[in-house]
């Protein structure tokens, strides 16, 4: 690891700035910053310096909702491959959901997966709890056994149909400052309207937070009645955030290709939109879905989007729709950092080096076949978007270079 490195002659954006100028990461953390000063001397201890005269800096991203199939399910992704997806796609910050097998509803399993993604070191990992034990849907007593470690809840996959588990969920997130992570899906429409099962799950949801006044979190919102419902809630001062997938502001139903859930209307999308504009979105997560092959043929959900994922958005949001690259910042680096408490997501002085290098105005052409996952389910292949991934560094390590 060099000690000391200067990146200069660059557009530095995060949700608070947007200027020429260089950044000095000294011991892994962002020593200074020069803003449109980049002719000064190098230091004598600098090691190394980075020109990035016409590229832009940016607080590496963080996802909140990842899956890496790791334990059991390792031939469609593991922690290595999927901490290589993630470094390509600029993200050095994952959350990761708990459907494995074993699931992750104990301490052991979420420590085993912790500790070995720190020994792969690429990227800082934050494994979900089930709330219902082994995702049964049965009982949550395993939730008596956590330690203080832990973040997040969620029956990401399936949900949780008991509304008193939901309940004691959130009452448990009051008492040990936890995120409870809501898959919006009533099985009971599961087979034949997705859109109402997202939307009666959603509601319930919604009043479970407020009765209770816990910390939920909305996963993959899709619908326009769901952005719609979780903007009042916030109005009401109900303590809910919410996110948004790439896919969801990108592709329609048009494309006939299955996910959880589903591609929606344009109607749909522009609700989204609107609602990223009116700053009602907390964050981008991917919901990255490695499956093979064979799963995907068997009609498993999913798309593999974490490398993909910041040049999906850059183009929708960013190019089609003025929303601006510090908003994008905040949606994909600053909101997921906070909420995983950490002490990234933004550029200044003190804060951890996990940086991304971006070439913006460089025209790239999706080829599934480079990604560094396992798995090459996406309908994105062949489109052309913009936004090139140079670098990624990680505590000021270059931990991905594509410069």
């Amino acid at each position: 690891m060099m000690e000391n490195i200067k990146i200069k002659n660059v557009r530095i954006i995060d949700k608070d700035t947007d200027k020429i100028g260089s950044v000095t990461i000294k011991d892994g953390k962002i020593a200074s910053l020069d803003i449109a000063d980049n002719n000064s001397k190098e230091n004598s201890s600098m090691e190394f310096s980075i020109d990035g005269k016409g590229m832009v800096l940016m607080p590496a991203f963080a996802d909140l909702h990842a899956h890496f199939r790791d334990p059991g399910f390792t031939y469609k992704e593991d922690l290595l491959s999927g901490s290589k997806a993630a470094v390509r796609g600029g993200y050095t910050s994952v959350v990761l959901m708990a459907n494995t097998k074993p699931v992750c509803s104990n301490m052991e399993v979420y420590n085993d997966v912790k500790n070995r993604a720190k020994e792969i070191g690429l990227v800082d990992v934050e494994p979900v709890i089930a709330i219902s034990e082994e995702l049964k849907g049965e009982n949550s007593n395993h939730l008596n056994n956590l330690d203080s470690t832990v973040k997040f809840l969620s029956d990401d996959g399936k949900g949780v149909m008991s509304s008193k588990m939901m309940e004691d969920a959130l009452e448990l997130s009051k008492e040990l400052d936890l995120v409870v992570m809501s898959h919006a899906e009533d099985h009971s429409f599961s087979s034949t309207d997705m859109r109402k099962a997202e939307n009666y799950m959603t509601l319930r949801d919604l009043y479970a937070c407020e009765q209770t006044g816990g910390r939920l979190h909305l996963c993959h919102v899709s619908t326009k009645e769901a952005i719609q419902m979780i903007i009042e809630a916030k109005k009401k001062g109900v303590n809910v955030t919410c996110e948004v997938t790439p896919h969801h502001i990108f592709l329609t139903d048009e494309i006939k290709y299955r996910v959880n859930p589903p591609l929606r209307k344009d109607e749909d999308l522009s609700c989204i939109i609107k609602a990223i504009k009116d700053g009602y979105v907390d964050a981008i997560a991917t919901d990255h879905a490695p499956h093979s092959v064979e799963d995907k043929q068997k009609g498993a959900p999913g798309i593999s989007g974490i490398e993909t994922s910041f040049q999906v958005c850059f183009t929708k949001l960013v190019k089609e729709n003025n929303i601006d690259l510090q908003t994008l910042s905040k949606l994909m680096s600053y909101s997921p950092c906070k909420m995983m408490r950490l002490n990234k997501g933004l550029i200044k002085v003190g804060y951890e080096a996990d940086l991304v290098l971006i070439d913006i105005d460089k025209k790239v052409k999706i080829d599934v076949n480079k990604f560094a996952s396992k798995s090459k389910n996406s309908p994105i292949d062949g489109y052309e978007v913009y936004g090139e991934i140079l670098m990624t560094l990680k505590s000021g390590k270059i931990i991905y270079n594509n410069f």
